[in-house]
């Protein structure tokens, strides 16, 4: 394996949880394997002053991740599948969907 293998995430608190934990599940399995968190800014964490459906919608999070991939800046990314295109750019593969946690877990709210 790689000396350290770099791994993209947005700098949200949720995003750099959900990184930690796949890369806690990685570190399970290859102990010894060095990871590197690489946070990347997307368009969708710059703009904050309008609606996200009038300026790109869901591909403002990923497309800057998308392109470390394909530069090689990182090595994969982690991403809540929900804010993923129906297609990924060429070259690119979803690799990997860790096990679903309780699904009937739900919040309602009158």
């Amino acid at each position: 394996m790689a000396d350290r293998i770099r791994v993209g995430t947005r700098g949200s608190l949720l995003a750099r949880a959900q990184t930690r934990w796949v890369v806690g599940r990685l570190q399970e399995r290859f102990p010894g394997q060095a990871f590197e968190e690489v946070i990347i800014r997307t368009q969708g964490d710059k703009v904050r002053d309008r609606a996200l459906s009038r300026i790109g919608g869901k591909g403002l999070f990923v497309k800057e991740l998308e392109e470390a991939l394909q530069r090689g800046e990182i090595d994969f990314a982690v991403h809540s599948l929900k804010d993923l295109p129906t297609s990924l750019p060429e070259g690119l593969t979803l690799a990997a969907v860790p096990e679903r946690e309780e699904a009937a877990d739900a919040l309602v709210l009158p």
